[in-house]
């Protein structure tokens, strides 16, 4: 197995050496920066020297949100990974949009992390648990709502409660669901859940969708199809 270069960016020196300690003790792992404040990330960041990097959003000198952003855009295939204190929708969701690909809170025990980052690596979303639930909650009440919101007449919406894609759309109706679970930062097992296909099914789409749309991440593909006005407004944007 090729070996993943991870840097880490956690302002608390505790967690960040355990991290370090847990992380350097695999050999299909190579630790290749550990810093504590947005500085150093960014300097870790525009060197590229990381396949993954571990952010806190809550940093001394700044907002780990940059530093997603900037990673995203430089490094469109690494994986950046949101370790925090801070669990509310707004955190999440403004993570999810800058481009992570996974997001923990702090009691996430650290030795779990080695889990995350294989999941990472094979194509999956970590989230933890308790973030999981709340937007798969936040999820069936927004289909819930559009279910009771739509019109009498035309045809009975998706079972994602995505829109039917426009005529000209590169996307089938299908990879449409899936973007739109996507956007909504569930993971490869959740969408397949909620679709009733395999995780395998949902990552073949997955891989149709960056295609067709000409990205390379799940945070490109959101916002070229956004763009594009193939995805609808998430209900969420309105209460950050």
């Amino acid at each position: 197995m090729q070996r993943v270069r991870v840097a880490i960016i956690e302002d608390e020196p505790e967690l960040r050496l355990r991290f370090e300690r847990i992380l350097r003790a695999e050999d299909w792992l190579d630790v290749t920066g550990a810093v504590s404040d947005a500085a150093g990330g960014r300097a870790l960041i525009e060197r590229r020297t990381a396949d993954l990097y571990l952010i806190d959003l809550g940093l001394p000198d700044g907002d780990g949100l940059d530093l997603i952003r900037l990673a995203s855009g430089l490094q469109p295939d690494a994986d950046l990974l949101v370790v925090t204190v801070f669990g509310d929708d707004a955190h999440v969701m403004a993570a999810i949009e800058a481009g992570a690909t996974g997001y923990l809170l702090k009691d996430t025990a650290p030795v779990e992390l080695l889990k995350w980052i294989r999941t990472l690596r094979d194509g999956g979303s970590p989230l933890s648990p308790v973030i999981a639930r709340r937007l798969l909650q936040r999820f069936r009440a927004d289909e819930a709502g559009a279910r009771v919101a739509a019109p009498a007449r035309g045809s009975a919406p998706a079972a994602s409660g995505a829109p039917p894609a426009p005529a000209d759309s590169p996307l089938s109706a299908r990879e449409t669901e899936v973007l739109q679970l996507l956007a909504k930062g569930l993971s490869y097992a959740e969408i397949g859940g909620l679709l009733g296909i395999s995780a395998h099914t949902v990552t073949q789409h997955i891989k149709h969708i960056y295609r067709k749309l000409s990205v390379r991440s799940r945070g490109e593909a959101v916002f070229e199809a956004t763009q594009l006005g193939l995805l609808r407004q998430p209900g969420w944007q309105g209460g950050r």
